[in-house]
């Protein structure tokens, strides 16, 4: 019961940034939409866009493939290949060209070994399972007072977080290559490129909002163990 009590801290630390992370949601998406019925007056697509990106960094290695889905665009590293989503592969809107270019920086990234990346690529397996099985492991030791499995999951959580801490840097700078690339290679014009950063900022902001919701979350963990070794 005693835990039950003290998770109050989900409310007052937790919730209110999944609140913020639902809005960063919705406004990314709001904010493509509205700039996915902008198109440009050059008329490259979203994979013509990606294309020049890749010709500037002189990386000619990299597929673009079209993909399913909306806002599934990647990059994957491993099959070094650039997948764009429906709405960005063959559209000429100002936000699709965005989200391509933003993609063909991370592959620009990896071509030119930006530090940040190579990192997060190292650490990703073991944060992967920590995102996964860090809370639940906690709130059981929590629950029978199992203080080794407390620590564990406090641990494990911790990577999980400083894989995001880690990934802030790599995807604000994919978006600083792709306005760079856009404006000197004259993708889009001055004002649709401003379109083109709102999308990408709105992006961004998701980002953020996922990590305060970690960084909330293991505090709450902390705070908890702390409250019950009282």
């Amino acid at each position: 019961m005693g835990y039950y009590y003290y998770d109050i801290y989900y409310i007052i630390l937790v919730l209110p940034m999944v609140i913020f992370s639902l809005i960063a949601s919705v406004k990314v998406k709001s904010t493509f939409n509205k700039y996915s019925c902008v198109r440009s007056i050059r008329g490259l697509t979203g994979a013509q866009a990606a294309s020049e990106v890749l010709r500037f960094y002189g990386i000619n290695d990299v597929k673009i493939e079209h993909v399913s889905g909306e806002l599934t665009d990647h990059y994957d590293p491993k099959a070094n290949v650039i997948r764009l989503s429906d709405k960005v592969y063959n559209s000429t809107s100002v936000a699709s060209i965005g989200v391509a270019c933003h993609e063909a920086g991370h592959a620009a990234q990896y071509a030119q070994g930006y530090v940040p990346v190579k990192l997060r690529s190292v650490i990703y397996p073991a944060c992967s399972i920590g995102s996964k099985i860090g809370i639940p492991i906690a709130i059981i030791g929590l629950i029978f007072s199992f203080d080794f499995l407390i620590t564990i999951g406090i641990a494990f959580f911790g990577l999980a977080v400083f894989f995001q801490i880690v990934t802030l840097p790599v995807e604000f700078n994919a978006s600083r290559r792709a306005v760079k690339v856009i404006d000197e290679m004259g993708i889009l014009q001055t004002e649709e490129l401003k379109g083109t950063k709102k999308v990408l900022t709105a992006a961004a902001l998701t980002y953020v909002a996922s990590l305060a919701v970690s960084v909330a979350n293991l505090l709450r963990l902390i705070l908890l163990t702390n409250r019950r070794r009282r």
